[in-house]
């Protein structure tokens, strides 16, 4: 759905400074995941840390147009506009709002109360949302929210995606202290509600469970049906204490008569059946997982599922091929013989048991294998250091762990706690990584645990490869010349990207990077996602092009802000489930046309299937469409070139016809800047003339 920067104004009660005409399709809060300029309306948000106006210069240098402020810059631009408010972060929430209720009233009568599910608990909230959406995607079309997108920022940002195909919405809701539910609940507006469960995770900022158990139902105040375990003693005190007047529908496995009873869950091989009675009918479905909560997950879904309209043979058909969503307990190959198990940023006792749980299941003694686990501090669990860690200890001795390295000054100060055969702590965890426990790693399987600021993907990233370096001197000023030089060829509007791969030719990407950054360049490409990682890492913001991206690092470019090349419906499909796997929606592509070069692209006669295909999906979005010239380095080529543009210049203006937001398209290389200046179209291409090599230097014209 677009919106008139006129309608935004009033949605939001701003005070418009600037007339410049503008449609929206796209919110933004980060300057760093810009990719639709034109269409894209930015929120200066204001944090402890950081400041968005900050960023509002550089984004008009990159080309957006319309600012929600809660100050005016002193020198606006005057083809900019500039909506004052008072809170950046309440205008965002309400634009979420509103658009929600837009989003209702301009469906037909029938169609305006579709199921949205609103989504809380203290674990178990992404995983619930994913596997849902796995369970109905097969016959409903889904807007679910992003990843983990589950607070005040994230919530609206997700319900904007609802559109005029919508017909189940899914948002999760993450709260950590009093009072935060009830903006949620207003932007969410939920017909269903689901708690998944409650543990003392984030319990630091209420003072009981009853507390933090009270606030999370706020989500379900005004909900048609509740779906929560029935189980827990204290949920269901808090729903009668709340007087909730809809449908309740408790699953349970221990109570005959719960709308959902659990009659019983028995172990196969590789994964687990659970049988179960629902409102009367009993059923039987199988899962690929093992864990006590994927269990609990998994009969959460079902119930939500089966409420939805899933019937019980269709629910036993799609279980089993759910997938386990990215970011939880996943299991990779380290070096030095190690197996790694990631489940960082989900650190509480509860969340650790469970993967304390899943790491015994993966082998036992026997192996040959020490079991290892390096934990952080862990954070808002309302409980006192010595208890909290004590309980750590007992988990470790339950589960059979042989070494603990403990990263963060609580944990180091509870270490007597803890009996087990190996123990070291460490005050951070760049004293961790320059110690010699760190690089004496070796023949482990080993669990990591981590609270969000201490950063263990530097310890996974360590684990899993290793880095090469190369140095060499080169002359940035004499790189900008070069830039400047095809820079003058081009029209102010028309965009240029860079290619810095293969370590910018060898000249050095990191520094390349940063320097064409500071002279504002509007994309940087790299050959494949590693190279993007490094550059990223540097501090690179730019946006940045994959132009030959492998399918085993999907995720990497989805954690890196990564945008790749698609150029064959293979590549096209692999990516949309990973997309979805991830639970990402409008992911920026650049397709890529076979002109004639006869290497890689869609062929001019499958433009009318890939159409479809994008079409009917919602996991990405093209961003750019673009081909390349064989032959722009030569005269004697001319005639062929001119063939190649014009079949570009058809396929790529049906693509464009095709979709109402804007299509970059780009077929000028380094020497089709100077050769070809009127075929520059949206964007131009710059890569070996960037580094002092003229292709067209033996050809006159």
């Amino acid at each position: 759905m677009t919106y008139t920067i006129e309608k935004i104004t009033t949605l939001i009660g701003a005070r418009r400074y600037g007339d410049h005409d503008a449609n929206v399709r796209w919110l933004l809060t980060d300057s760093r995941s810009l990719c639709f300029p034109e269409e894209t309306l930015f929120f200066a948000l204001r944090s402890k840390r950081n400041d968005g106006h900050r960023y509002i210069d550089d984004l008009y240098r990159r080309g957006v147009r319309s600012f929600v402020v809660e100050q005016v810059p002193d020198s606006p631009q005057a083809d900019a506009n500039y909506l004052k408010v008072p809170s950046t972060l309440a205008a965002l929430q309400r634009l979420a709002e509103r658009h929600r209720d837009e989003f209702c009233s301009s469906r037909p009568v029938a169609e305006r109360d579709i199921p949205i599910v609103g989504i809380t608990g203290s674990n178990g909230k992404t995983m619930v949302k994913e596997w849902l959406y796995q369970l109905l995607i097969p016959s409903q079309h889904i807007v679910r929210s992003p990843r983990s997108y589950n607070s005040q920022i994230g919530v609206p940002l997700s319900v904007w995606l609802l559109n005029e195909q919508t017909e189940v919405g899914i948002f999760e809701a993450g709260i950590s202290q009093p009072g935060e539910m009830m903006a949620l609940h207003d932007i969410i507006q939920p017909t269903i509600g689901v708690l998944t469960c409650l543990t003392d995770a984030h319990q630091e900022n209420f003072r009981s469970m009853e507390e933090k158990c009270m606030e999370k139902l706020e989500l379900m105040r005004d909900t048609e049906v509740l779906i929560y375990p029935m189980d827990d003693n204290t949920v269901s005190r808090c729903i009668r204490r709340m007087g909730y007047q809809g449908e309740k529908i408790g699953w349970s496995r221990t109570d005959e008569r719960a709308p959902m009873f659990v009659a019983g869950t028995h172990g196969t091989d590789g994964g687990s059946t659970i049988s179960y009675v629902y409102k009367g009918t009993a059923g039987e479905y199988t899962i690929p997982f093992i864990d006590e909560a994927s269990i609990n997950d998994s009969i959460i879904c079902a119930v939500a599922a089966l409420q939805l309209g899933v019937t019980p043979d269709e629910l036993a058909e799609r279980m089993p091929r759910l997938e386990p969503v990215a970011m939880r307990l996943e299991v990779k190959q380290g070096q030095h013989g190690c197996t790694l198990i990631n489940d960082s940023y989900n650190s509480d006792i509860n969340s650790l048991d469970i993967a304390l749980d899943f790491m015994m299941r993966r082998g036992t003694k026997s192996d040959g294998a020490r079991k290892t686990l390096i934990l952080s501090d862990i954070y808002q669990s309302g409980e006192r250091p010595e208890e909290l860690y004590r309980q750590v200890g007992d988990l470790c001795m339950k589960r059979g762990i042989d070494k603990l390295i403990g990263i963060g000054e609580e944990i180091a100060s509870q270490s007597h706690v803890f009996q087990v055969a190996e123990k070291s702590f460490f005050a951070s965890t760049d004293e961790f990584l320059a110690s010699t426990v760190f690089h004496q790693l070796h023949d482990e399987v080993i669990l990591l645990k981590g609270s969000r600021r201490f950063g263990f993907e530097r310890i996974t990233d360590l684990l899993e490869q290793k880095v090469h370096e190369t140095i060499l001197e080169v002359n940035l000023g004499a790189l900008v010349d070069n830039l400047n030089y095809y820079r003058s060829f081009l029209k102010p509007e028309t965009k240029m990207v860079c290619m810095v791969k293969a370590d910018a030719y060898g000249a050095g990407a990191v520094e390349v990077a940063k320097t064409l950054q500071e002279h504002r360049v509007d994309y940087l490409a790299v050959a494949v996602a590693d190279e993007g990682v490094a550059l990223r890492r540097a501090g690179i913001t730019a946006n940045i092009m994959v132009m030959n991206p492998e399918m085993t690092a999907f995720k990497t470019m989805f954690d890196y802000d990564l945008e790749p090349e698609v150029y064959s419906f293979r590549l096209l499909d692999a990516l949309i489930r990973a997309a979805r796997k991830e639970g990402i929606t409008g992911w920026p592509v650049h397709i890529k046309l076979d002109t004639g070069m006869h290497r890689l692209g869609f062929n001019p006669d499958e433009i009318d299937e890939l159409i479809e295909r994008l079409k009917h999906q919602q996991a990405v979005i093209p961003r750019s469409v673009f081909s390349h010239f064989v032959g722009s380095d030569s005269d004697a080529f001319d005639d062929f070139s001119a063939r190649q543009f014009a079949l570009f210049d058809e396929g790529s203006r049906r693509l464009q016809a095709a979709f109402c937001h804007k299509i970059l398209r780009h077929m000028d290389n380094s020497a089709g800047i100077e050769h070809f200046p009127e075929r520059q179209m949206d964007m131009c291409r710059l890569g070996i003339g960037l580094y002092g090599v003229n292709p067209r230097q033996d050809n006159s014209k």
